[in-house]
C-alpha cells in the first residue's frame, strides 16, 4: 500500500532527487526520489551534460514549497524511498520534467511489476517521454548540454576580472551561518563552484569533525542557529554576488543579497553574528550598514550580545593644551583646570621599536606629530579607556581633532600609525575606524611612511656641551647668530634646557642669562630647593618639545652655553622672573644685557608677592625699592589726594603675619556671609562620606579644605607652597589670614560649593598708614605682640586712607571706638604703636601720603614718635637709630 505525508523541499540534489523537511521540524530531513525516472548527475569530478538544467528545471519548480509525497517502493539495503510527488499548485512530478525533457524513464522500470496503477502511472511517463523525444525537448536536444564547473578561483586573474561586478549565484550548500558554497553562473558554458565567505561578518563555528584526530568539535554557541537563519533564506536559491576579495586562503569574499536585501545585515540585526573588521577594507562604504545593523542587536541585547555592555555616551569633549608628545600614538594634555591627562589616540599605534621594517620610524613618526600638536588647543573626544596591565597604566582613549581635522586620520594616512586590529567585543575604538582601516590601505599602496620599504635618514645630533671644549668651539658660529632657531628638547630645571638645533647638526645645553632659578630635586624623593619644582613646571609646561630661538652670548666652565631663549617670541627668563620663580643676577643680566626688563619683570613678581617674593616686605628691602622705582607705576607716582576719604569701616584684624602684615576682616555682610558658609562647612566636613583626600600632587595656589591644628575646626584654604619630597604643604586660611603646614594626606579638596566664586576670600591685606615697623627682629616682634594686645578680640573702624589695587593692599589708620579720645582724627591705633616706641614714620613718603590732607595726621604721629625717642621706649632704647 502506497504510503502518503506532506513536506518542504529543503533543496535539490539532481532532476530527480530531493531533500524534505519535516513542515514540523525543519531539523528531520529525509532523502526522496522520483521512481522509475533518472536525470543526469552532477558532479565534484565533472557534471553530466545537462545534470544543470535538469537540476535547475526541478529546484525552480520545488525549492522552498511545500509538496504531497507518495512513496511508492523503498529499497531494502538503503532505504531509499522512491515515488511520485504533487505540489500545491498540482504540478505532478516526476511527470512535468518528462514531458519537458529533463528525466528520462527507466528502460527497467516496471518490468516486475504486477500493480494496473503503476503500469498505468509507467504508460503514461512513457508516452510523455515519447512526445518530448518528438519535439526534442530537454536532453533529447541531441547535442550540448556541458558546462565545465571550476572549483577553485584559479589565481588573481579571476579577481581581475570580476572584483566589484555583481553576478548571479546559486547556493548548493550552508556551511556555517558565514560560509557558502556558492555556484557562480558567470558564462552559459563555465561555472565556478566556490567556497565563499559572506564578507562583512563573522558568524559561531558550527560543529565539525577534526580531520586528523577524528574528533567532534562541537558547536559554538549560536552556531548552529546561525547556520539555520541562512539555510531557511538561501540554501538553494538564487542570489545576487557582489564579489568584493579573496581571503588569504584563496576563498572569495562577497556581499551575498538575498531579494530581501544583503543576507550579511539580517543576521546581525538578529544578534547571529558580527563585524569582521577585515573585511572593512573591501566592503568601503557599504561597512556603515553592517556596522549600524550590530549596535541595533548590541542595544536589543540579541544573542551573541546578551552581555553587551554598552559604551558610555555621557563623556563630553575635552578642550585641551597639548603639554607633551609622549610617542606618535601618545600625548599629554591639559585642561582649563591645569589638570594633566595622558591620552592615546584612538585604534592607532606608532612605529614599534620591536618591528623592525617599524622601529626606525619612531622618531620621524613623533616628530610628526609634535610638529602638529605642541602647544595647540585641541578638541579631543574620548571614546574609552583602557583598564592597568603589566605593561601599561590606566589610560583614556580618544580622537584627536584640531582645527576641524582628524589628526588619528592624518597620521594613518601619512604612514606614520597603523591600525589596531580590536578584539571582536572591544567598543573602546575609534568611530571612524572603517575609514582608518581604509586610509592604511591606501598609505601601504602608496608606499608613505613606514610602509615605504626604506628606512628614513636618522637625524644624529652632536653634543657640543659635551665638554667646555666642544662648547668653545660652537660658540663663535652660534654667537654670531641671532635667533638660531630650535627645538626644546628637555627641560633640566626652570633655567637650563637641552636644545636641538636641526641645521647645525647640534645639541647642547642652554643655561639663561641673567637669572638664577632655584634647584628642583633630580628625583621625587630628594628635596629641591623652595619653588624649585614650581619652576622647572612652568619650564616644562611653556618651553617643552616647543619650537624655540635662542641668542648665545658665552659659555659656562662646563660646557653650557648662556643665553636668552625665546618660546613664541616670548623671554623664557622674563616670564620665570615675572612668576617669581627665578631671581634676577644683576651682573650676568648687565653683561647680556637684559638687566632692565629683568629687573622690571622682578618688581612686578614682589610687588605682586609672587613664588620667591611671597613675604616681600618693601619696608625692609629700600635699596631695591629705590632701584625699583622707574618702574613704579604711573598711577601710584602721580596720585595725590586733594581731600581726606571718608571712608570708614568696621573691622577686626584676624591675623599679623611675621612681616607686620595685617590680615583684617570687615564686618557686615560678609561676616555674615561668611558665618553662613561655616556652619555649612562645618556640617559638610562632618559627614564622613566628604572624606576625600586632595589629589596626590597638588599643586601651590590650589584651595583645600583643612583642619586648623589649634581648633580642630575645617576651613578654607589656599597652598602657598609644598614640600614635595616630604609632602607637606604650607597652607594659608583665606578667610583669617593665618598660615601653617600640613601634610598633604590630611588636606581635602574644596568643594563647588565653598569656592571663592561663592564667597570671596574675606581676609582683606592692609597695613597701617603712616606707621614703618622695625627692622630688628627682637624690636620688630615687640612691635606684633603690641599690636595684638590693643586690637585683640576688638571690633574696630578702619578708615581706608588709600587703596592700593595693583597690590590688593589697603593702607588704613585704625581707631577703637571704645578708648577714650576716639573721637579725634589722631588719637589712632597707629599713634599708639608709634607713640609707644614700636615703630617710626616712614623717612620715604609715598606720593600720596604727601597729601596736604593728611599734613595734621602726619604732625600727630611725628609728635609722638619724638615722645618716643625722649623716653627711651621700644626701639629708642639706645637712642635714635636713624642718626646714623
Amino acid at each position: 500500500m502506497a504510503k502518503n505525508f506532506l513536506a518542504t523541499v529543503k533543496s535539490v540534489l539532481s532532476g530527480d532527487t530531493l531533500i524534505l523537511a519535516s513542515p514540523n521540524n525543519p531539523s528531520l530531513e529525509r532523502t526522496f526520489s522520483l521512481a522509475f525516472v533518472s536525470a543526469p548527475r552532477l558532479s565534484k569530478d565533472g557534471d553530466e551534460p545537462f545534470a544543470f538544467q535538469s537540476r535547475e528545471f526541478l529546484r525552480n519548480l520545488a525549492v522552498g514549497k511545500q509538496i504531497k509525497c507518495t512513496v511508492l517502493y523503498t529499497i531494502p539495503g538503503s532505504g531509499r524511498e522512491y515515488g511520485a510527488a504533487v505540489l500545491q499548485d498540482g504540478t505532478e512530478l516526476p511527470d512535468v520534467l518528462v514531458k519537458a525533457g529533463w528525466l528520462k524513464v527507466r528502460e527497467d522500470a516496471g518490468k516486475k511489476e504486477e500493480s494496473e496503477e503503476v503500469l498505468e502511472r509507467l504508460e503514461k511517463l512513457r508516452n510523455l517521454e515519447i512526445q518530448a523525444k518528438n519535439e526534442s525537448k530537454g536532453l533529447h536536444v541531441g547535442t550540448g548540454g556541458i558546462i565545465e564547473v571550476q572549483n577553485d578561483l584559479g589565481g588573481p586573474e579571476f579577481l581581475n576580472i570580476w572584483k566589484e561586478k555583481t553576478v548571479e549565484g546559486i547556493v548548493e550548500r550552508v556551511i556555517s551561518g558565514d560560509r557558502l558554497l556558492i555556484r557562480l553562473l558567470l558564462t552559459e558554458k563555465k561555472h565556478w563552484q566556490v567556497m565563499t565567505l559572506i564578507a562583512g561578518i563573522r558568524t559561531p563555528s558550527t560543529e565539525r569533525v577534526n580531520q586528523s584526530t577524528g574528533q567532534t568539535q562541537p558547536a559554538e554557541e549560536f552556531g548552529s542557529e546561525a547556520r539555520a537563519f541562512v539555510e531557511s533564506r538561501l540554501l538553494q536559491r538564487a542570489v545576487k554576488v557582489k564579489i568584493v576579495g579573496a581571503s588569504p586562503q584563496g576563498q572569495l569574499v562577497a556581499a551575498v543579497l538575498h531579494p530581501r536585501g544583503n543576507i550579511a545585515e539580517f543576521l546581525l540585526q538578529d544578534g547571529l553574528a558580527r563585524c569582521n573588521d577585515f573585511h572593512s577594507t573591501m566592503l568601503g562604504n557599504d561597512m556603515a550598514t553592517l556596522r549600524a545593523a550590530e549596535k541595533k542587536a548590541q542595544a536589543a541585547h540579541l544573542r551573541l550580545h546578551k552581555n553587551h555592555v554598552a559604551k558610555s555616551t555621557d563623556a563630553k569633549d575635552l578642550e585641551v593644551t597639548v603639554t607633551k608628545i609622549i610617542g606618535a600614538d601618545t600625548i599629554l594634555v591639559r585642561n582649563k583646570a591645569n589638570v594633566e591627562k595622558r591620552v592615546s589616540l584612538s585604534s592607532v599605534r606608532g612605529p614599534r621599536a620591536g618591528e623592525p621594517s617599524e622601529a626606525p620610524f619612531r622618531d620621524e613618526a613623533k616628530e610628526y606629530l609634535r610638529k602638529k600638536l605642541i602647544g595647540k588647543h585641541v578638541r579631543i573626544t574620548i571614546d574609552g579607556s583602557k583598564a592597568a596591565t603589566d605593561d601599561f597604566e590606566a589610560r583614556d582613549v580618544g580622537t584627536v581633532t584640531l582645527n576641524g581635522k582628524n589628526i588619528n586620520l592624518q597620521l594613518v594616512q601619512d604612514g606614520y600609525c597603523s591600525v589596531i586590529r580590536h578584539r571582536k567585543d572591544d567598543t573602546d575604538r575609534a568611530p571612524n575606524y572603517d575609514e582608518l582601516l581604509a586610509a592604511q590601505e591606501t598609505a601601504k599602496e602608496e608606499k608613505k611612511g613606514m610602509w615605504s620599504g626604506k628606512a628614513p635618514k636618522v637625524k644624529q645630533y652632536v653634543d657640543m656641551s659635551e665638554n667646555a671644549q666642544k662648547a668653545k668651539i660652537q660658540l663663535s658660529t652660534i654667537s654670531r647668530q641671532r635667533k638660531v632657531p630650535g627645538i626644546v628638547d628637555f627641560c633640566k630645571s626652570g633655567s637650563r634646557f637641552t636644545i636641538l638645533i636641526p641645521r647645525e647638526g647640534a645639541k647642547l645645553t642652554l643655561v639663561l642669562a641673567g637669572v638664577r632659578a632655584p634647584r628642583a630635586g633630580r628625583t621625587p624623593q630628594e628635596k629641591g630647593e623652595p619653588f624649585g619644582q614650581e619652576a622647572l613646571d612652568l619650564a616644562n609646561k611653556r618651553c617643552n618639545q616647543r619650537d624655540c630661538e635662542i641668542d648665545v652670548h658665552d659659555i659656562d666652565k662646563v660646557g653650557g652655553f648662556i643665553g636668552d631663549l625665546y618660546v613664541n617670541r616670548e623671554s623664557f627668563a622674563k616670564l620665570l622672573v615675572e612668576e617669581g620663580l627665578a631671581s634676577v643676577h644683576e651682573y650676568s643680566a648687565e653683561k647680556a644685557g637684559n638687566a632692565a626688563e629683568l629687573l622690571a619683570a622682578q618688581q612686578r613678581a614682589k610687588e605682586g608677592r609672587k613664588g620667591l617674593w611671597h613675604a616681600w616686605d618693601p619696608s625692609q628691602d629700600v635699596d631695591e625699592e629705590a632701584a625699583a622705582a622707574p618702574a613704579e607705576s604711573s598711577t601710584e607716582a602721580s596720585t595725590t589726594l586733594e581731600k581726606r576719604p571718608e571712608d570708614y569701616r568696621d573691622i577686626v584684624i584676624t591675623n599679623i603675619d611675621a612681616t607686620g602684615k595685617l590680615k583684617i576682616q570687615e564686618v557686615g555682610k560678609g561676616t555674615a556671609a561668611l558665618t553662613t558658609l561655616m556652619n555649612e562647612f562645618k556640617k559638610f566636613h562632618s559627614d564622613s562620606k566628604n572624606n576625600v583626600p586632595i589629589k596626590d600632587n597638588p599643586k601651590a595656589g590650589d584651595f583645600v579644605a583643612a583642619k586648623f591644628t589649634a581648633d580642630g575646626e575645617w576651613y578654607r584654604a589656599r597652598i602657598r607652597a609644598n614640600d614635595r619630597a616630604a609632602k607637606i604643604a604650607e597652607i594659608v586660611y583665606i578667610d583669617y589670614g593665618n598660615s601653617e603646614k600640613q601634610p598633604w594626606s590630611k588636606l581635602r579638596p574644596l568643594d563647588a560649593q565653598f569656592t571663592t566664586q561663592k564667597l570671596k576670600a574675606q581676609a582683606v591685606d592692609a597695613q597701617l598708614s603712616f606707621v614703618q615697623l622695625p627692622q630688628s627682629p627682637d624690636y620688630l616682634s615687640d612691635a606684633i605682640n603690641f599690636i595684638y594686645e590693643i586690637t585683640d578680640g576688638r571690633q574696630l573702624v578702619g578708615s581706608f586712607d588709600f587703596v592700593d589695587t595693583k597690590d590688593n593692599l589697603s593702607y588704613i589708620t585704625i581707631f577703637d571706638p571704645k578708648s577714650k579720645g576716639a573721637d579725634k582724627v589722631t588719637d589712632s591705633v597707629n599713634r599708639e604703636v608709634i607713640l609707644n616706641g614700636h615703630a617710626m614714620v616712614p623717612r620715604k613718603l609715598k606720593p600720596w601720603e604727601r597729601s596736604k590732607v593728611f599734613e595734621p595726621v602726619f604732625k600727630s604721629l611725628k609728635e609722638a614718635e619724638t615722645q618716643a625717642k625722649t623716653e627711651r621706649l621700644g626701639m629708642w632704647e639706645y637712642g635714635d637709630l636713624t642718626e646714623d
